[in-house]
């Protein structure tokens, strides 16, 4: 009888642990694309190389 609440717990505690680790990446991903949208974006300008913008280029 022990040995079938230990194995119960066991299952139960489990998928309680499947689904808290789940949830934590899941919710980590997402809130990095709402808060962070451009993150892995490369379409930055190259000749910007110091990411300030244009206060230091001469017009031409």
């Amino acid at each position: 009888m022990s040995l079938v609440f230990f194995g119960v717990g066991f299952l139960l505690f489990s998928i309680y642990l499947i689904f808290l680790i789940w949830n934590i990446i899941y919710n980590g991903k997402k809130q990095k694309e709402e808060n962070y949208p451009n993150l892995g974006n490369t379409n930055s300008d190259n000749i910007d190389l110091d990411g300030i913008g244009n206060q230091g280029r001469v017009p031409k």
